[in-house]
């Protein structure tokens, strides 16, 4: 019996030590990212960095807000981009803001943006305000 017990107690200590040493996915976040330039690098390491974000924890909440001139990446027959941003708004946790201001600014036609990619009212206000609800914030410029 004695014997019995002391097996036992050595799985269970065995597997506690087996589970502690398992990697542990991080805690998820939620990120919102800022992109104002249509420079071709700058919008690759958006899209770079969602997929980088996304497999660190899938449930880690990804936004990118888009005014200026960051408009062209989501922009039906202007960005050379298109199926890299279709394929990142197809995961969860993932949008495409755009901000109607400059939308109207640049005389572009919500129906003209890419499936999926949805507008704000005012980008800036987007961000300060996910800002106040405890998102990280990057400015999009990779070089």
């Amino acid at each position: 019996m004695k014997a019995a017990i002391a097996i036992v107690a050595c799985v269970l200590v065995a597997g506690a030590f087996m589970a502690a040493q398992a990697p542990q996915r991080p805690k998820p976040y939620k990120v919102v990212f800022d992109l104002t330039t249509d420079d071709r690098q700058d919008q690759t390491a958006v899209l770079r960095w969602i997929g980088e974000v996304a497999s660190v924890n899938p449930e880690n909440e990804i936004e990118v807000v888009m005014y200026g001139r960051g408009l062209g990446l989501v922009v039906s027959g202007r960005s050379t981009l298109a199926d890299d941003v279709k394929q990142a708004t197809g995961r969860p946790h993932v949008s495409f803001r755009v901000c109607e201001i400059a939308l109207r600014n640049q005389k572009i036609d919500r129906s003209e943006l890419l499936p999926n990619v949805t507008t704000v009212p005012d980008g800036i206000g987007e961000i300060v305000e996910k800002q106040r609800q405890g998102w990280g914030y990057i400015k999009a410029v990779a070089h």
